[in-house]
């Protein structure tokens, strides 16, 4: 009898615990990552699935840390990565380090750009 309560106690536990998991509240978004999808939809690029822009553009700045990395470079990357020529490309690395390089937009901020900005008109 007590092997069959504690099967039942078992089972019933399991139950509980698939119940509350199926319940559990559903993901919050992160505003930074979907302001930064907001803007890059904005700019005229459009037609990225959401995760794949966020991630592509969470990667740029590790692209430009890398030793001997140009600007150029990376746009071309993102331009492979987004399926979007080279133009569309280069405003979306714009976008992604005005998101997420935060120390990068300080420093052109402080008049020392660690990227050249002639590739953005500036």
């Amino acid at each position: 009898m007590k092997c069959i309560r504690i099967a039942t106690a078992g089972s019933l536990a399991a139950a509980g615990l698939a119940l509350s998991l199926s319940v559990a509240s559903p993901a919050q978004a992160d505003p930074e990552t979907d302001a930064f999808f907001n803007a890059v939809t904005e700019s005229g690029i459009t037609g990225l699935d959401p995760a794949t822009a966020t991630q592509v553009g969470q990667q740029v700045c590790p692209m430009l840390a890398e030793p001997g990395q140009q600007m150029a470079d990376v746009a071309g990357r993102v331009s492979e990565s987004i399926g979007r020529p080279l133009g569309p490309a280069t405003m979306f690395t714009g976008l992604a380090i005005t998101w997420f390089c935060p120390g990068a937009v300080a420093s052109i901020a402080n008049g020392d750009s660690p990227i050249p900005l002639g590739l953005f008109g500036f």
